[in-house]
Parts: C-alpha cells; sequence; structure tokens
C-alpha cells in the first residue's frame, strides 16, 4: 500500500486530483495488523473506513493480523518463522488486492 499525499483531507474531503475526483479513486487498499485480536479488529475498522472515506477500494478479506497468547511478551518481528494460517491469510490478502487492482484498471470505478 503506497501513501499517498491527496490522502491529506480538507473540510471534510479528499483533495481532488487532475480529473476533479480524488486521486485515491481507483486504488485498493488493504492491510496487515500485529496487535491483539480485538485491537486488530479495531485498527482494521478504523482504517477501512478512513481509506473508504478518502475514495479507495476494499476487497473483501482485506486484512491479515497475527496476534501471540494474550499476556505474553513475543512481537511477531521476533518469531523464528510465519504461523502457516498467517502465510496463508496474508496470500489470500495479497490475491484478492492484486486481481481488485487488475479489475478496477481495466473498468475503473467510478467511470470519470
Amino acid at each position: 500500500m503506497g501513501v499517498y499525499p491527496s490522502w491529506h483531507r480538507r473540510n471534510g474531503r479528499a483533495d481532488p486530483g487532475d480529473q476533479g475526483r480524488p486521486t485515491t479513486f481507483g486504488k485498493v487498499a488493504v492491510a496487515a495488523v500485529v496487535g491483539n485480536e480485538d485491537g486488530a479488529h479495531k485498527i482494521s475498522a478504523d482504517l477501512f473506513q478512513c481509506l473508504d472515506d478518502v475514495g479507495c477500494t476494499i476487497p473483501a478479506q482485506a486484512v491479515t493480523y497475527w496476534n501471540g497468547e494474550a499476556m505474553h511478551g513475543t512481537d511477531f518481528k521476533d518469531l523464528p518463522e510465519v504461523p502457516d494460517q498467517v502465510a496463508r491469510t496474508t496470500a489470500t490478502v495479497a490475491r484478492h488486492g492484486a486481481h481488485l487492482a487488475r479489475l478496477l484498471r481495466q473498468a475503473p470505478y467510478p467511470p470519470a
């Protein structure tokens, strides 16, 4: 996911691009979150609401997250390997995002 300057908002709307609509239209957003399960759900909900507000398109199953055992101090970066379920979910998120991006490239939405 790239960071686009047009995500800065003025007067409650995303800045328009050259075509008079936000440059985030036609862009696909996915996310990876690390934290506890409730926190991961909260972060993804807030993040996707913000991305939707500025015009991003969000595919089905657009978030992957890892959480450790409750009350343990293990960080994702310290794991010896990526857990299988996280790897599978991350691959699914990437496939969904790439597929939607191809579709939007072929048939932009919303139309200009």
